[in-house]
């Protein structure tokens, strides 16, 4: 059997991949695709829901013990990923370790620490960045509603976001988001759909593990 894709959208928070993810799911379900779509942090689990009062500034833990918690997350359900994609269905997916690695490296802690945790995880087949600027992000509906929606902070995740774009130059497309909804679709959807095609036939890697 033909397996799954594993499909990442990333960027800076407001950047409007929850918009273009929700809406690339939908065209496939309507064609029939075997397709799942979840996000991280995934808030119903316990730890899911430490980290959603953690992001509502409900409570306060270090920056060491919420990014371990971030990690624990997506650990409880890559199994899950991995039988949705061996079983032929693609995953779409709400950020990943890469939002991971660089929200807690933009607080100061070392680039290869924040890794760590996410070594082994299914290596996703695409990356769709969706990149905009801090300040037309900052204008968009919602900024602000979260710990991690600050211009600075957005700006400098930003950042780190290029720095691992670079390490995973055959998987990472960088999508200028800054256009309308109904412009950045169809462009979105190109990407995933030769993605699924052109990896059916290929072994799921590990995240930031070489191959033997």
């Amino acid at each position: 059997m033909a397996r799954g894709a594993l499909i990442i959208f990333e960027g800076v928070d407001r950047s409007g991949k929850s918009t273009q993810i929700k809406r690339i799911f939908n065209q496939m379900v309507n064609k029939g695709e075997n397709v799942h779509l979840t996000r991280f942090p995934e808030r119903t689990s316990e730890i899911g829901q430490t980290i959603n009062g953690y992001l509502k500034s409900s409570n306060d833990l270090s920056d060491q013990a919420i990014h371990l918690l971030f990690s624990a997350n997506r650990w409880e359900h890559a199994q899950s990923i991995l039988n949705y994609m061996n079983n032929g269905t693609s995953v779409l997916v709400d950020r990943y370790a890469f939002s991971g690695v660089a929200f807690t490296a933009a607080k100061g802690l070392d680039l290869e620490w924040c890794k760590n945790p996410d070594r082994g995880l299914p290596k996703p087949d695409l990356v769709l960045q969706l990149d905009v600027d801090e300040e037309t992000a900052k204008k968009r509906g919602g900024f602000g509603e979260e710990r991690y929606e600050k211009v600075e902070f957005q700006r400098q995740v930003r950042k780190l976001y290029s720095q691992l774009r670079e390490e995973h130059s055959d998987i990472w497309k960088i999508i200028d988001a800054s256009g309308s909804v109904d412009e950045l679709t169809p462009a979105l959807q190109t990407h995933v759909d030769e993605t699924i095609k052109s990896c059916q036939n290929k072994d799921i890697e590990k995240l930031w593990i070489k191959k033997d």
